[in-house]
């Protein structure tokens, strides 16, 4: 009994259990009205690569994005050695079961990378692996073994440009210890791909460095190569379109048959070759490419013996082994009752053992069960690993009398970076070419480019002077990227894992212009699915930005800020204010706790997350209120009393972000009595408007005490008093403040693209300065005319 042997035999298991639990799903389980799917083709295409690289190639050091598609594969392997339940298996694609694509958060088993954004899950590998060159360069701990970063790839997921992208990143970086194992069954979801595909891949892998290893041709169609005839047969594969070949693999033996011997047929040394072969033996040869031969692929992946990135392009059968096998409509196809109980036959699965582990085996349970113990990539267990806390220093906000938020940031990075704390060691910067422009540059000037090797800064070599040292080198803690936000979203998402995968805390800080928040979004939802954290900078937002433009200028972030699941997003107005929750945020980013909900503001924060800061490049004077922990506690919970409402308030002026200074403003020119007008300062919609949507639930469950931090704070706001709410973005993000309590409310705010100008023209020209607000509160407060004092 060989290696080869028992690896085959797993190879068998793993595709019968993959395609009984997708049957299992559709056809035997009860289920909702709609299909259930489960890509049984997609399934079978990868299972032999699946077996050789986990039973045969990968070290415990190694990480996987496992093919979306293939995930009823990588259940059923974690099944077979015992870290997935049977249960979950059956409920696949069910209420708490094993979901249809591999995720670090929903999944018991060891999944490395979540997958099922297409695209997403190949590109964070090269990203994890510029993060581990980057720990590696650290003296945090000792010397480590590179693990590869690697990616089993459907071919259909190269159409996706975020990879694209990432091969340019990589390129610049010196990518290293990657793998990316291309899945080229040459069909995709709606019919078979363009020929010659393969010769635009390897073009394009090799432009960036990459080593292309074309896996085309099994064993035995190599050995027939070698015979008479050979030569000829093998050309007619290379010539064959994609098409005919998936269909001839449909319609089997003699149909392959018919047309080789109709295509190449000679009564001769061709003639004889196919001769030797029975039909069922013919088409095993024909489907005998690299991709489906255990062999072939064990060999590759031993061979490298480099560190250089590289690309398998396996050729498979999408639904190989299956009766679905080279149909071209077989991507969401389901076997019917007939054809499974044929294959069960096929596998020598007996009725009511189609769990059983070793059921239809040819390989002793003894044997196999040896096997499987000594299997390197299992030997140590699940390799979900944990990293100790970092100690948050003090953070004090600059003195300045007049400030940007974004300004302000930079001086707070600035300070972090004089200083010696170990959080500051723990920060890596990012961000896609607009590393000074979003004020990061004081960082990088103190801390530092980073670059396995020195790079010198040339302009300063040659004494040409310049603000910015830009110098490269190993200790460096700011990663520079090209303008393309997909890869920042990356990098935040494989640096906020970096806990988790290697062991070692991480503080990634990733700053862009916040507009095209939106051009990264998919990448942005990705990070936050698999829980990495980070702190997302967008800065400069709105239309205080105002001589750049409309492209320039952001209206929806605050409500992506709101709807992001794993992200708390603010909008500080002030310096001290954005101090303060830079302090929180450094803790909450590290937490791992239960998510019980806060009985304060019935917010989940022991769970942590990762946080997003909508910034401003228009100073605003500072209020000089003075940082009581009840003001501070109020910044983090979402909102405090700039003034609070007297017992006769007609009015509420709540707003959030730069546009402080128009609501303080307007409030000061409102009367008769203007202690009676209140003024709310919003730091966090999105904490405000989770707190209260959980304190709901818990009033809906029972818990008649729940209030929330925003009820808590419009209670002594009379019921006919008039809400004003006014941010710098999308109006709804405030406006459902009105609702908590019935409240009237009136909301302004940007709905439509801007135009360049100075801030008083814009803001005057979407209804959002100080004028507006008074004149709306003239008109609306409660039906009464509030009288005004003098401007």
């Amino acid at each position: 009994m060989t290696e080869t042997d028992v690896m085959r035999a797993i190879e068998k298991k793993l595709l019968w259990l993959a395609c009984w639990m997708i049957h299992n799903a559709n056809h035997l389980r009860a289920k909702d009205e709609i299909k259930v799917g489960g890509h049984q083709a997609s399934s079978a295409s990868m299972v032999t690569i699946m077996t050789a690289l986990y039973f045969s190639a990968l070290r415990p050091q190694d990480r996987v994005a496992v093919k979306p598609h293939a995930s009823p594969v990588f259940h059923a392997m974690q099944y077979l050695m015992g870290n997935q339940s049977r249960e979950n298996l059956e409920n696949f694609r069910g209420y708490g079961g094993a979901q249809s694509y591999p995720s670090r958060t929903k999944d018991v088993d060891d999944v490395d990378f979540s997958t099922g954004s297409v695209g997403l899950g190949v590109a964070i590998t090269a990203f994890a692996s510029m993060v581990q060159d980057y720990l590696k360069a650290r003296d945090w701990t000792a010397p480590r073994d590179d693990g590869r970063m690697i990616a089993l790839v459907g071919d259909a997921e190269l159409d996706e440009g975020n990879i694209y992208e990432c091969l340019q990143e990589g390129w610049k970086h010196g990518l290293r210890n990657t793998w990316w194992i291309i899945d080229y069954n040459r069909q995709s979801l709606d019919g078979v791909v363009r020929e010659g595909l393969y010769t635009r891949i390897t073009d394009i892998f090799r432009a960036f460095g990459w080593d292309v290893q074309m896996l085309k041709y099994g064993v035995l169609q190599r050995a027939a190569f070698d015979r008479p005839g050979g030569a000829r047969l093998r050309a007619w594969i290379d010539a064959c379109p994609n098409a005919v070949y998936s269909a001839l693999t449909f319609q089997r033996g003699a149909a392959w048959r018919t047309r080789l011997m109709n295509d190449l047929g000679d009564q001769g040394d061709v003639t004889r070759l196919i001769d030797s072969y029975s039909d069922a033996d013919l088409a095993e040869l024909m489907e005998n490419l690299g991709g489906h031969c255990m062999e072939t692929l064990a060999e590759a992946f031993a061979a490298v013996d480099h560190d250089r990135p590289v690309a398998f392009i396996a050729y498979t059968v999408k639904g190989w082994g299956t009766p679905l096998a080279g149909h071209k409509d077989n991507h969401a196809g389901l076997m019917t009752q007939a054809q499974m109980t044929e294959f069960r036959d096929t596998m020598g699965i007996r009725a009511g053992h189609e769990w059983d582990h070793f059921e239809g085996l040819d390989v002793p349970e003894k044997d196999l069960k040896t096997f499987l113990a000594k299997v390197p990539f299992f030997a140590k267990g699940p390799r979900r690993f944990r990293a100790e806390r970092v100690a948050v220093p003090d953070l004090d906000p600059p003195g300045d009398a007049v400030i940007s938020t974004q300004a302000a940031f930079g001086k707070l990075l600035d300070a972090m970076a004089k200083g010696d704390s170990e959080l500051a060691d723990r920060i890596v910067t990012t961000s896609p070419d607009v590393t000074v422009s979003t004020n990061l540059g004081p960082w990088v000037n103190r801390r530092g480019l980073f670059a396995r090797e020195d790079i010198p800064d040339t302009f300063r070599d040659e004494r040409v002077p310049s603000t910015q040292k830009w110098r490269f080198s190993p200790e460096g803690q700011h990663l520079e990227l090209g303008i393309a936000e997909m890869n920042l979203f990356l990098l935040l998402g494989a640096a906020g894992l970096s806990h988790g995968l290697f062991a070692e805390r991480l503080i990634p800080i990733g700053t862009l212009y916040d507009p095209f928040v939106s051009r990264g979004l998919d990448a942005l939802n990705y990070a936050c699915y698999q829980d990495a954290r980070f702190l997302l900078i967008g800065t400069p937002s709105g239309v205080s930005l105002a001589s750049e433009g409309g492209a320039h200028q952001s209206i929806a972030s605050p409500l992506i800020g709101m709807s992001q699941d794993g992200l708390a997003a603010f909008e500080p107005a002030f310096a001290d204010e954005l101090a303060a929750i830079m302090h929180w945020s450094f803790d909450y980013l590290q937490r791992d706790g239960e998510g019980d909900p806060d009985e304060r503001t019935w917010l989940r924060d022991e769970t942590g997350g990762s946080v997003y800061l909508r910034l401003s490049t228009r100073p605003v004077e500072q209020p000089g209120l003075g940082m009581t922990e009840a003001r501070r506690q109020g910044i983090i919970d979402g909102a405090y009393w700039l003034r609070a409402p007297g017992p006769n308030c007609e009015a509420v002026i709540v707003y959030q972000g730069t546009v402080a200074t128009e609501a303080i403003a307007a409030a000061g020119r409102v009367g008769p009595d203007r202690r009676d007008i209140g003024v709310l300062a919003v730091t966090s919609a999105d904490r405000l408007n989770a707190g209260w949507h959980s304190a709901q639930r818990q009033r809906a469950n029972g818990n008649k005490a729940a209030v929330s931090h925003i009820e808590s704070l419009l209670a002594p706001v009379p019921r006919e008093a008039t809400l004003m709410t006014v941010i710098d973005g999308h109006p709804a993000t405030l406006s459902w403040i009105g609702g908590v309590k019935g409240h009237p409310t009136l909301s302004l705010g940007v709905e439509h693209f801007g135009q360049t100008g100075t801030v008083a023209d814009l803001y005057h020209h979407f209804g959002i300065d100080a004028d507006a607000i008074v004149a709306a509160l003239h008109r609306l407060s409660c039906g009464r005319p509030i009288r005004l004092a003098h401007s």
